[in-house]
């Protein structure tokens, strides 16, 4: 397993990734209304790192860079409990340092359970267009 910057090459496999994933956690809601094309205009200006395993990606963490603020983190369904998720935070904090912040759906325990685990802390709730979510900060 290997993590990198993001290349063009990439993007074909990262929609599909990001819609998988998104199908996978978010249960909750309208899987149908999830499209491909939504991994290019959300993350449009964001500084995008990913995994990869024997050069196909299978992961991607993608950042607010000026604003520290980490606004996805996917790995895709078949690659979950791998270690892949630590493996982006780690490149990613490595390259733009702490304190960063996210915010992560009330509803998607797992993610909520991983954050926690690796020493995230909640300071604020909020309400989104998606749902509750917890403000998540990482001061290491």
């Amino acid at each position: 397993m290997d993590t990198r910057r993001f290349a063009p090459k990439d993007r074909t496999a990262l929609r599909v990734i990001y819609l998988e994933s998104r199908k996978n956690a978010f249960g909750w809601m309208d899987g149908s209304l999830f499209k491909l094309s939504d991994f290019d205009h959300d993350t449009e200006g964001e500084k995008i790192w990913v995994c990869t395993e024997e050069n196909n990606p299978i992961g991607f963490i993608s950042v607010l860079e000026n604003e520290k603020f980490i606004h996805h983190l996917f790995v895709h369904p078949s690659s979950l409990g791998r270690g892949v998720g630590s493996a982006l935070l780690c490149a990613c904090l490595n390259e733009i340092g702490r304190p960063v912040s996210l915010k992560c759906l009330e509803k998607n325990s797992r993610a909520k359970k991983f954050y926690i685990s690796r020493g995230w802390e909640i300071i604020s709730d909020g309400n989104g267009i998606d749902g509750q979510y917890q403000l998540m900060r990482f001061y290491d």
